[in-house]
């Protein structure tokens, strides 16, 4: 008979049961696409009298995940936990140690210390599998190592956080402000417990470096992601894209280029009728460019119990398989840690900002763009709000460089009355 591979989770929340659930339902299918059986021996949580709406008395139970790690009827540890220090990242150094296979959802541990564990894992002839980690159920991590591994990676691009797609396509479509969008998706539970982390761009931009790492063959670099959110996105940036036939997403972009790598998370206008302006609520998009492939589009969900475990019970099927691969696609110890480039490529950019009702005030921000090199393309002014004046700025191309100088030149004019919003119109 083959010897089953034994599975031991860890975190029991809404991945961790849609996980036991898919292994126990779907065992017969799981046994014929794997060759072996696929089970679960143990399991791990902070409450054992929680009501998970699964059977979970047939299996061991560990209140300490890394005593589960250590077990000897543990082929594979499955950390579902969440968090990317303490108990978390300590289970899955003792699973290393212990010679054990590591299953992840988890994208904060890679992105801080993916290296270490990876070099870690290496070194004891295991594997860290984590295709969850990056947009929910689309297979994007086996994308780039395998079905991709014969193209240099140009760029890699999308929207890879679910939360943030929501909140910007609902503005749209309900014509309503980001803090009644913000509201409404913290009652329906789409925020993490720090909402920062969502809205902040930082869940994405773990994504994004790790995805970096991948397709540029170097040391995840999380530290060097270029962040902005959304918080400073107004109903206003929504109406003003659409008029002019843009749609605006929480885009991550990263690239090498010979200055070194460009990594950015930062909101952006996208043409409406491209495949990533076309893109609504919750739905994750990547799309990755090579030089003989040219250019794939993945779409699906980018989060959910059924889509997140989807893409764990998938790693599972792959080290019952057999599948050994680096951890990012190269031996860790080949990969070298990137030099962080800021973007050169010159785009138009959209610039919104409210002066104060003072004379020649517009007239000093003209000049600072033109000192800067950045031409305008198109200006309108809005009606006065108090003593306040909104106005729009459409540049021509230009580079990143010349616009940020030009922002911090506008803001020691003292004619602004806040800080003004800078969208990159990128092409996509």
């Amino acid at each position: 008979m083959t010897t089953p591979l034994r599975l031991g989770i860890a975190g029991l929340g809404t991945v961790g049961i849609g996980v036991v659930k898919i292994v126990r339902q779907k065992a017969k299918l799981l046994e014929a696409r794997t060759g072996r059986p696929v089970v679960i021996t143990a399991v791990s949580a902070r409450s054992r009298d929680k009501d998970r709406g699964v059977v979970l008395s047939d299996y061991a139970w560990e209140d300490d995940p890394v005593a589960l790690a250590q077990r000897d009827d543990v082929d594979v540890f499955v950390e579902l936990m969440g968090g990317h220090d303490g108990t978390t990242k300590a289970a899955i150094e003792a699973a290393i140690a212990a010679g054990k296979d590591v299953v992840t959802a988890n994208k904060a541990l890679l992105a801080h210390h993916g290296q270490a564990l990876a070099e870690a894992a290496e070194a004891k002839g295991c594997v860290i599998r984590y295709e969850a980690a990056v947009a929910g159920g689309i297979p994007v991590i086996k994308a780039l190592t395998e079905g991709l591994a014969g193209n240099e990676i140009t760029r890699v691009m999308g929207v890879m956080n679910g939360t943030c797609n929501y909140i910007l396509t609902r503005m749209q479509d309900a014509k309503l402000p980001y803090d009644e969008v913000f509201a409404e998706a913290d009652a329906l539970g789409y925020l993490e417990a720090d909402p920062n982390l969502d809205v902040g761009g930082i869940d994405a931009g773990h994504k994004l470096a790790i995805l970096a790492s991948i397709a540029f063959g170097t040391q995840v670099a999380f530290d060097r992601v270029q962040l902005e959110g959304i918080q400073r996105i107004s109903i206003d940036d929504i109406r003003q894209a659409k008029d002019m036939g843009y749609r605006i997403k929480l885009l991550g972009v990263a690239q090498m280029t010979g200055r070194g790598l460009e990594q950015r998370m930062t909101p952006c206008l996208v043409p409406a009728d491209s495949p990533l302006g076309q893109l609504k609520g919750g739905t994750n998009m990547v799309v990755i460019e090579g030089d003989a492939v040219e250019q794939v589009v993945l779409r699906g969900p980018g989060a959910g119990e059924g889509p997140t475990a989807s893409a764990v019970v998938g790693d599972i099927c792959d080290v019952a398989r057999g599948l050994r691969l680096p951890t990012f696609g190269v031996p860790a110890k080949d990969l070298k840690e990137p030099q962080q480039a800021y973007s050169n490529s010159p785009a138009p950019y959209y610039l919104r900002m409210s002066l104060l009702d003072r004379p020649g005030a517009l007239a000093k921000i003209a000049t600072i763009l033109g000192e800067t090199g950045i031409s305008i393309d198109r200006m309108r002014q809005g009606k006065h709000v108090g003593n306040e004046a909104p106005v729009l700025i459409v540049t021509h191309k230009t580079q990143q460089s010349a616009l940020r100088e030009a922002v911090e030149m506008m803001q020691k004019t003292g004619v602004l009355a806040a800080e003004p919003v800078a969208l990159r119109i990128e092409s996509v």
